[in-house]
């Protein structure tokens, strides 16, 4: 059986490892409960402040975890310093999560902010808070930047999406508006409403 090996980076030791052949059946939720064989912990915090009911199923530090395809090819990636996962809902709160979505250009997708929600193991990603977009320029994409407050990702079917207002940022131009709805795999962006551009020398 194939077997993919992820090493960590000084910053981030934890490393979570994938079998490839099983990759479509993999979840956030199935790498967490995993992992908590060897990493769970129980949040012993005050109990008169905190009910059972926001207690953490599992709990993990410093969270590097790659997800490769049928082919053996990384298809997401997340960094996280802390992840908490819940599974009477089935949601994971992650913080100051760090998204790496790989696409058919060479070039990624990167996506942070300061929380978010990952729902269905990771159908569904909500950023919230000082959420960035960025990816640098391939053969038809320049290199851009967004800029935005909330971000509702979809992983599998690389769609990224929001009603709120976004700034994008491209070589001499900056064009605000309202409401994004993002292709990430082939690069197409657009704008819902309000759109406006300012042309910026370089």
């Amino acid at each position: 059986m194939p077997y993919k090996q992820h090493v960590a980076s000084p910053r981030f030791p934890f490393t979570v490892l994938i079998s490839a052949p099983v990759l479509l059946v993999l979840t956030l939720s199935a790498v967490l409960l995993a992992a908590w064989l060897t990493f769970f912990r129980y949040h012993n915090s005050d109990p008169v402040a905190i009910t059972p009911s926001t207690l953490p199923d599992a709990y993990m530090e410093e969270v590097e975890a790659v997800l490769y395809d049928k082919q053996g090819k990384p298809k997401m990636k997340i960094v996280s310093p802390k992840m908490m996962y819940y599974s009477k809902d089935d949601k994971t709160l992650l913080t100051m999560p760090q998204l790496t979505l790989y696409r058919k250009s060479p070039q990624p997708w990167y996506i942070s902010a300061k929380t978010a929600e990952a729902f269905d193991g990771t159908e569904h990603v909500y950023f919230k808070e000082n959420v960035t977009i960025q990816h640098a320029a391939d053969l038809n994409n320049p290199a851009t930047v967004i800029k935005t407050t909330t971000l509702l990702v979809h992983p599998t079917t690389q769609i990224a999406e929001t009603n709120d207002p976004i700034t994008l940022i491209q070589p001499n131009v900056v064009v605000k508006g309202t409401g994004m709805h993002a292709d990430i795999n082939n690069g197409d962006i657009k704008l819902l409403s309000d759109a406006r551009g300012e042309y910026v020398p370089s």
